[in-house]
């Protein structure tokens, strides 16, 4: 009897599966089925990677608003002081050196109904200014708000003594400025001083840079909502009558004295971005020498433009700036540009063209 032969069992799928997968173990060392090999993934203690961005360095400003135009200038300029210095307006003093290129002009009344211009320069720096003459009352009153220095060739004591009661640096002819000055030639005394710009506003460097005195418009043209003008006449006396003219080609006021065309050494004509008339009032408390009376308030004109708006001025004290108001009481700004103040007295005569 032969015995029955033994049938071997089905191998089942899940056996075979697990063979492969334990033999796939042996080959791969046992890695977990499901993770990264070890030489791909990183250790729980590898460092992190650094990284190799260095911020730049802040970048410094080239450039700044210059406090006294509302133009962009350089900003080694718009950090120095300003110069200001008393510039002669007599017939034998014309054409003076230097001031068509000042930021501000204000011109005055003095003694024998002649003017003398106060003119200040911070933008920029001519190499001569001139002619420089003598110190008048109402020069402090003007300056001040300016700070750093002022020029002249000297004046009354009483005078001179007010002017250095004043918070700028005086350089007077004569004096221990005097390196900086020096006669012309080209000229008879006394309207022949110069003053040498650059070089006092370098000596004194660390005076500060004059506040702003006026708003400007952000536009480059003031926003002015008065009548079209063609510009204005003036007088401060029954001498040397002056006006100005609007040219829309320059976009500037012309400047004429005498019924001829206002010129600087050199050729330069006269003009301004902005002419302010202020109507002032004259004490006479000085005899001969009249003293405009800019502290307080009073009525004026804007011209800006081929505009001309009537404005209503206000300076607090000495060393504060005039503030111009509009008929709503609106701060009024100023064109981009150079501006020339006109003090006219109330007995003087305005026409708006």
């Amino acid at each position: 009897m032969t015995s029955p032969r033994t049938v071997p069992r089905a191998v089942s799928a899940r056996s075979v599966v697990f063979g492969a997968v334990l033999i796939a173990c042996l080959l791969t060392a046992c890695a977990p089925v499901g993770t990264v090999p070890a030489a791909s993934s990183p250790t729980a203690t590898s460092p992190a990677p650094r990284s190799t961005f260095t911020p730049p360095p802040p970048t410094r400003p080239t450039t700044a608003v210059a406090p006294l135009r509302g133009s962009v200038i350089p900003i080694e300029a718009a950090q120095r002081p300003a110069v200001s210095a008393k510039i002669d307006n007599h017939w034998d003093a014309r054409p003076q050196w230097g001031i068509d290129r000042a930021d501000v002009v204000v011109e005055e009344l003095v003694e024998g109904g002649l003017t003398r211009y106060l003119a200040v320069w911070q933008s920029d720096l001519p190499d001569r200014v001139g002619p420089v003459r003598s110190i008048r009352p109402m020069d402090p009153d003007i300056v001040s708000p300016f700070g750093g220095i002022i020029a002249y060739s000297g004046g009354r004591a009483r005078f001179v003594e007010m002017m250095q009661e004043a918070p700028v640096h005086n350089a007077i002819h004569g004096g221990a400025d005097d390196r900086f000055m020096f006669r012309t030639t080209e000229r008879r005394a006394p309207h022949n001083v110069i003053l040498r710009a650059p070089q006092i506003a370098a000596e004194y460097s660390d005076l500060d840079a004059p506040a702003a005195q006026f708003r400007y418009s952000s536009s480059g043209w003031a926003p002015l909502f008065g009548e079209e003008s063609a510009g204005l006449d003036l007088r401060f006396s029954a001498v040397s009558p002056r006006s100005w003219r609007w040219d829309a080609r320059s976009g500037a006021y012309l400047r004429s004295q005498d019924g001829r065309p206002d010129t600087a050494a050199g050729g330069g004509r006269i003009s301004a971005a902005n002419v302010l008339v202020l109507r002032v009032a004259i004490d006479d408390r000085y005899g001969d020498v009249p003293k405009t009376v800019l502290v307080g308030t009073g009525t004026g004109v804007l011209s800006s433009g081929g505009s001309a708006l009537p404005v209503t001025w206000t300076k607090a004290s000495r060393d504060a700036p005039i503030v111009l108001r509009n008929a709503a009481g609106s701060e009024v700004q100023l064109a981009v540009g150079n501006t020339w103040i006109e003090l006219v007295p109330e007995a003087g005569s305005v026409a708006v063209l």
